[in-house]
């Protein structure tokens, strides 16, 4: 197996030593680091270039994951490409999870994010269906791909600026291709934070919902029922914050209003999207589409 490990990172260098030191520890001399920084203001291109271990560094200049990580697939080499958030540190069996799950013919593997809860509630390995079709959900965080199933995807939709991966996780089950769960393929926050928890940015998430719906199964009532409901639940969780005091009436109001019309925004281009490419891959935004993400690549190859 001929690994390349894409690491995203923006403005969290601390985070970043930890999790290069972690995959020159556990991984082999042979794998190939690709780090993909940007655009960051802390130091970070000073520090990576200042590292024997990383091969290849790619500038960018837009904050969102899914270039950074087609920016990293576009000068990866290797016939399986891993990606990984520059905050996270693999466990010391990372890279044999990897390893025994591509070579028993797995087409995806991922494993968890200790530590953090990435998805609804449930077992995170167990499939969801969705309008008939079964789809194992993976985190863009924590997970390795052999090259031939990134090619027929054409990489990760740069549309959505956040759930790039839920996208693909679609697009994977929609080709036939199978996602494997290693639980030995961990990784976890090794630097800590404050304690604070990000407010979720309800605009980008419905209209990230509302996308991937629409462009993977259509206009069928399935969809709108989905988005509907995860609207309700959310919402019915605002209800709670506010009788608890931990949110006012603006602040629920303001969110609704974020979520309807961003929700409504992402269903019609997710239609249009489906519509603009009528192939298997539904990626009218893809690694193919444009070759202007790198600002500035830093090659020791």
């Amino acid at each position: 197996m001929e690994l390349s490990v894409v690491v995203s990172t923006l403005n969290d260098r601390e985070q970043l030593l930890s999790c290069l030191d972690a995959l020159h520890d556990a991984t082999p001399s042979s794998t190939e680091i690709v780090v993909v920084n940007g655009p960051s203001s802390d130091g970070t291109t000073g520090m990576v270039r200042d590292r024997e271990d990383v091969d290849v560094l790619v500038e960018i200049s837009e904050r969102n994951p899914n270039v950074s990580r087609n920016a990293g697939l576009s000068v990866a080499t290797g016939d399986v490409v891993a990606f990984l958030g520059g905050e996270y540190a693999v466990e010391p069996g990372w890279y044999t999870a990897v390893e025994r799950a591509i070579h028993d013919g797995a087409d995806v593997v991922t494993g968890p994010i200790t530590g953090e809860d990435r998805f609804d509630a449930g077992d995170p390995s167990a499939p969801r269906t969705v309008a008939g079709r079964e789809v194992t959900l993976f985190d863009g965080d924590n997970v390795a791909f052999d090259r031939t199933v990134l090619e027929a995807l054409d990489g990760f939709d740069e549309y959505l600026e956040g759930d790039g991966a839920r996208d693909c996780a679609h697009r994977v089950a929609r080709l036939g291709f199978d996602v494997d769960w290693a639980m030995e393929m961990a990784a976890r926050r090794e630097v800590g934070t404050d304690g604070g928890k990000t407010e979720p940015d309800w605009g980008v998430t419905y209209r990230a919902l509302g996308y991937r719906l629409a462009k993977n199964y259509g206009p069928r009532p399935t969809v709108f029922a989905r988005t509907v409901g995860s609207a309700i639940r959310d919402g019915a969780v605002s209800v709670r914050g506010i009788v608890s005091g931990d949110a006012t009436p603006t602040d629920w109001l303001s969110n609704g209003t974020d979520v309807v019309t961003n929700a409504a925004v992402g269903l019609r281009d997710g239609v249009r999207a489906r519509y603009s490419d009528r192939s298997a891959r539904r990626n009218p935004n893809g690694l193919s589409v444009r070759h202007d993400r790198a600002v500035r690549v830093y090659d020791r190859r």
